[in-house]
């Protein structure tokens, strides 16, 4: 242990940061301070907690680091807590980068798309947004009320014709030439407003057209722009804080069963852009409001700053923590925790859905958050995944042809989401088709904002099915999602599974022990069972039906009457003609007619 006596003696007085060391130099903790001497001096003191009178017996030696400011060690603090992630501090696991939403410049007809991380493309980027999620959310909704097109430049230079988003009105098609330029462009300049926070003004705009339209006995275009109206009008309702105009985060903290949850909502613009929770890593005993503090200097020392943070806890550096955010965001920063009206009632809120994450977090599978983080390192995933799907096809010799989609979210399966389609209108064991027909129906619900759109997309399936895949939701307009084939391995044998994914030409092959390769086998086995069972279901369903519909004069009603009142049609099959005539509705010849049907007689 340290000889911290003879080691203060020595110690300066100014601002810096210090290094707890323990064994072969390994970093125990990492602290800032406005005067070393003193701080460094307190652990040493007999009032210490268990945890850091625990470390202190640890300590072998001390490094310092003196900074001209306070403010200064605080950064250099938060930058070796991220490269060193030591034993004992508050450590915040954060994502590589930041989502955004861009419209493309040098381009008559911009673009709208999600992008990620450093803003150096041309153009206009908005955000950032709290996750991939509400990234992809906004968008959607943005193509909902202006039909601004999201594709890529490459698949939009080459179109002959419109693509489906034309056709269910979610794009005006300036591919093919069918809307001009300064219509597109005011979809854009709306768009624009939209994002800013100015949706009164598009809404004034919109209204003058409508009754310009109306004046001028156009009314079909007076109804579009009513239409539009409604929307924007409902999207305020939902999205909009009440009596707020700029930008703050609303953060909020929750503790409890030896776990900690961080909730921030993100204000932009006086619209909601959504919440996300935090779970740092805490050591035993940490203090609520170093909590916090650590969360709030470690969260926003290294993105954009909002001009207000509203916390749930009053923080001992607020002061210092304004002057380096402040300096940061080249605009005043405040940091409050008393508030009032509107602003409480949203703190409020914050702080319940933090408790509520937290319980579900403790409640929840821990071995499923082991698989995600397991899964997000072997894809080199931004940030771990929250939503997956996965489809798989079933037939019997290409008839009853049924597709699975199941959903899997961050506590395992989530069955209220899976869906089965009946595949109808394509060649008999044509796998390929089959799989577009699914998708295309279940995405455009996904841009109709009806279905939530996942961060993974799972196909049981090599190159050809992820081709398929990438080609449907090209035409749909869809894109950030990371798609994954799965394809068997070797004499078909579990734990050989190869993993591709799209512009890689060399599979993931993972270990057999892989947790992530453990979770990608049950949701694909989960959609293969989903599948089985849905096409099971329809082939029955086919066989009770079938024969009856054949008979003219048996409509549905009679027909599930029939069913009903004998058992099914096994049972039905097996009574005679007087049986048959004696239910309601059937007269003595449809009963004929039915017998000697189900007998091969007719």
């Amino acid at each position: 242990m340290i000889d911290h006596q003879a080691f203060l003696k020595t110690l300066t007085s100014r601002p810096g940061v210090y290094r707890m060391l323990g064994k072969g130099g390994k970093v125990l903790y990492v602290g800032k301070a406005k005067n070393l001497k003193r701080r460094v001096g307190s652990y040493f003191s007999r009032s210490l907690n268990r945890r850091i009178q625990m470390m202190v017996t640890q300590i072998e030696s001390i490094e310092v680091t003196v900074t001209h400011t306070e403010a200064e060690a605080l950064i250099l603090e938060n930058h070796l807590i991220k490269s060193l992630k030591p034993k004992y501090n508050i450590l915040l696991r954060d994502d590589k980068s930041y989502p955004y939403i861009h419209l493309s410049a040098d381009h008559a007809y911009p673009a709208l798309s999600f992008r990620r991380g450093a803003r150096t493309g041309k153009g206009r980027y908005f955000g950032p947004y709290p996750s991939a999620g509400a990234t992809r959310d906004t968008l959607q909704l943005l193509q909902k009320l202006f039909p601004v097109r999201q594709c890529e430049d490459s698949f939009y230079r080459n179109r002959s014709r419109p693509c489906l988003q034309y056709q269910i009105k979610r794009c005006t098609a300036p591919c093919v030439g069918l809307v001009t330029t300064a219509a597109y462009a005011e979809d854009v300049r709306h768009a624009v407003l939209f994002l800013q926070g100015k949706a009164n003004q598009v809404v004034d705009d919109l209204v003058q057209r409508m009754e310009q339209a109306s004046r001028a006995l156009e009314f079909e275009k007076a109804a579009v722009y009513r239409d539009q109206i409604h929307s924007l009008r409902r999207v305020q309702e939902r999205q909009y804080v009440s009596g707020e105009g700029g930008d703050l985060d609303i953060i909020a903290l929750a503790s409890g069963g030896g776990g900690v949850c961080v909730q921030v909502f993100f204000i932009r613009s006086g619209r909601n852009l959504g919440n996300k929770a935090f779970f740092p890593t805490i050591p035993a005993s940490a203090d609520e409001q170093d909590v916090l503090l650590a969360f709030v200097s470690q969260y926003y020392l290294e993105r954009p700053v909002p001009s207000e943070l509203i916390l749930s806890h009053a923080l001992r550096d607020e002061a210092l923590l304004e002057e380096v955010f402040t300096r940061q965001a080249k605009q005043r920063v405040r940091i409050s925790s008393r508030v009032r009206g509107e602003r409480a009632r949203w703190l409020t809120m914050a702080r319940n859905n933090a408790e509520l994450a937290l319980q579900a977090r403790l409640t929840s599978n821990l071995d499923m958050e082991g698989r995600l983080a397991s899964l997000q390192q072997s894809l080199d995933l931004q940030e771990r995944p929250q939503r997956m799907e996965c489809f798989d096809i079933s037939h019997t010799r290409g008839e009853q042809t049924v597709a699975s989609c199941v959903v899997f979210n961050e506590l395992g399966p989530l069955k209220s989401d899976y869906r089965r389609f009946n595949i109808e209108g394509i060649t008999p064991g044509d796998d390929y088709a089959a799989m577009q027909q699914a998708l295309e129906r279940r995405y455009t619900r996904v841009k109709k904002g009806e279905v939530a759109l996942p961060d993974i997309l799972f196909i049981d399936g090599g190159k050809g099915q992820l081709s398929t895949v990438n080609r449907v939701l090209q035409e749909l307009g869809i894109s950030g999602l990371t798609l994954v084939g799965v394809a068997k391995g070797p004499d078909r044998k579990a734990g050989m599974e190869q993993l591709f994914l799209l512009g890689r030409s060399a599979p993931i092959i993972l270990p057999a022990d892989s947790a992530a390769l453990h979770l990608v086998q049950q949701i694909r086995d989960e959609a293969h069972r989903f599948a089985i069972m849905a096409h099971r279901k329809r082939r029955a369903n086919s066989r009770q039906r079938s024969v009856l519909e054949e008979i003219p004069g048996i409509g549905p009603k009679r027909r599930q009457q029939l069913l009903k009142q004998f058992g099914g049609l096994q049972e039905l099959s097996r009574a005679g003609i007087e049986d048959i005539a004696r239910v309601e509705g059937v007269s003595l010849k449809l009963a004929e007619q039915i017998y000697h049907l189900l007998h091969g007689e007719a």
